[in-house]
């Protein structure tokens, strides 16, 4: 029987338990080992199974403790894994520190006050892990009294800012061993909090929080922080000078975030799939990580898990429903025509060329056009394929990583678009189509398409689809699409509720250059005639029936008509 595959799984002990396929990162422990850094700070794009690795290296490094004082032997759960090939020196140190996880995924409230709650809640669970050192000697009665002040939630704001940097002191004095800090998406409540509006008040909070945990902090061993942006130290990491960024630019641990392709391979023979790679590859591969490329983890733990179940069916895109899209709403949102026609050229499969760094702040997102293709870059909407320096500045050539990602451009600007589109007034366009004002309609239309983001290889049903999203709300007018009339099927019809006014009939065209949209407009109003669209309408008694050809051709619309 085949291992069931860990979707929606994110602990590591649960997952080596139920015995679930699981690729084997446990050799991030030897580096994070070799490497000695005092503090790590990884940044990924969300679902690259950060919150695992925070997992897995929790359960190897911690001398866990349950509440009646027992040892955990956790050494089970790693029988098998590379890092128990890896020698003693690293081995030696399974079960051996006092260990401190706390996620900040679940800042994510509309006010501060509620964001704020949300995290003390996650400090009051993680004190209450620990709970048992209050039975240890080597806790003075005071602090004894302040842990259990913030596990029942009643500290001071102090207390709360400073709560990891106390529990680490306390952890290593019941231990007798300095403790390791790991932190999960950190920048999960600044993201929120700058989308909702309170941004200085959380990165004021959040900065006290680090500031005092992994700053001179005597009690730390070390410290690993996940994230998907790295914010600048001006703003969180002030003064932090045993900070190691390890960012989607940097060589080491390239390998432990996302799929690499022999491990993807190794999957898809392990489930019999070994003839879907390519279209893996298309969907979900093209992420670059250092110099390795490396596939989106949770898409193709999703994807094989389709394919067990129909190995017909199509693939999806399984990241997009996973995050928030806000930052490529604002990039759009936001768009002046430079960036429109740079969005376009990505969407068509081309690259841009822009300067990037890695540290940046939420409130920077506005300063310059550059600063939000670095958001999409650092959160894996681009991937790298060259790079060059320039005195201090590295500059990236980018481009859409898979078929995957391009779908979320496709999608999010539709949706855009869309609500563009019903945020319009109508009237001039309406009053162009029902008085026969055809120089009128396509100003009109063009103005709209210049706004827009359109695709290079945009085809008739995009511009038909365009043309039925404004005409549905005509006042006094039934709208069909694509119905049979006549002898075929006119692409829109509009039917007057009042049999006195006309009915309008729109055929629509499109043309590869601008030299050829007076003759497909032609083509248009003849394919009308041709198919006797409009001899039902005069046999209903309608006072008559206006013909139009519409024709596009990028962002231009042309239109004749037989009034």
């Amino acid at each position: 029987m085949k291992k069931a595959l860990p979707i929606g799984y994110e602990n590591y002990k649960e997952i080596i338990s139920k015995e679930l396929y699981y690729v084997d990162k446990t050799l991030i422990i030897k580096d994070i080992i070799d490497k000695n850094g005092k503090v790590n700070l990884f940044t990924r794009p969300r679902r690259f199974g950060k919150t695992l690795i925070l997992s897995m290296l929790r359960t190897f490094f911690e001398k866990e403790i349950d509440v009646k004082g027992n040892v955990k032997d956790n050494s089970s759960f790693f029988d098998g894994m590379k890092i128990m090939q890896a020698g003693e020196k690293y081995v030696s140190k399974l079960g051996q520190y006092p260990v401190i996880l706390l996620s900040l995924k679940s800042g994510k409230q509309p006010k501060f006050e509620m964001a704020y709650a949300s995290i003390v809640d996650e400090i009051s669970k993680e004190f209450k892990r620990h709970a048992y050192i209050l039975k240890s000697d080597k806790i003075f009665e005071s602090e004894k009294v302040q842990f259990q002040r913030i596990v029942d939630k009643n500290a001071t704001d102090i207390e709360y800012a400073k709560a990891l940097e106390f529990l680490s002191a306390c952890l290593t004095k019941a231990h007798g061993k300095n403790t390791i800090i790991l932190i999960d998406e950190y920048d999960v409540p600044l993201e929120n909090a700058h989308f909702a509006g309170f941004y200085d008040e959380m990165i004021g909070f959040i900065r006290s929080l680090f500031e005092s945990a992994l700053k001179t902090n005597d009690n730390l061993e070390f410290a690993v922080v996940t994230g998907c942006l790295r914010i600048s130290k001006e703003s969180i990491f002030t003064g932090l000078n045993n900070l190691e960024i390890i960012s989607i630019l940097n060589n080491d641990y390239a390998e432990y975030f996302g799929f690499t392709q022999s491990e993807v391979g190794d999957m898809l023979t392990f489930y019999g799939l070994e003839h879907k790679l390519e279209e893996a590859k298309d969907w979900y591969n093209g992420y670059i990580f250092g110099n390795i490329q490396v596939y989106n983890p949770w898409s193709m733990i999703n994807y094989v898990k389709t394919m067990c179940s129909d190995s017909k069916a199509f693939p999806k895109p399984y990241w997009s429903n996973t995050s928030s899209n806000s930052i490529v709403r604002e990039l759009i949102e936001a768009a002046d025509e430079n960036t429109k026609r740079e969005i376009e050229g990505l969407i068509a499969g081309g690259t841009i060329e822009k300067p990037v760094h890695e540290e940046i702040t939420y409130a920077d997102i506005y300063t310059t056009k550059d600063n939000l293709w670095n958001f999409l870059f650092f959160t894996g909407y681009l991937k790298a394929v060259d790079k060059r320096f320039e005195v201090d500045t590295i500059y990236l050539t980018m481009k859409i990583p898979n078929v995957e990602i391009r779908y979320i451009y496709r999608h999010t600007i539709r949706e855009w678009f869309s609500q563009r589109i019903t945020q319009t007034d109508f009237t001039e366009l309406y009053k162009g189509i029902l008085e026969g004002r055809c120089e009128d309609i396509e100003q009109f239309i063009s103005r709209q398409l210049a706004t827009s983001i359109s695709y290079h290889d945009a085809l008739e049903n995009f511009y038909h689809g365009y043309l039925l999203g404004i005409l549905s709300s005509l006042e006094g007018y039934a709208i069909e699409s694509n119905r049979e009339h006549g002898d075929g099927r006119p692409d829109l019809v509009l039917s007057p509720h009042d049999p006195k006014k006309s009915v309008i009939i729109i055929e629509v065209k499109r043309a590869e250059k601008y030299s050829e949209m007076e003759k497909k407009c032609e083509e248009a109003l003849q394919q009308i005639e041709e198919k006797n669209y409009a001899a039902e309408y005069f046999d209903e008694g309608y006072k008559g029936v206006v013909k139009y050809g519409f024709c596009f051709c990028k962002k231009s619309c042309m239109v004749k008509g037989v009034i």
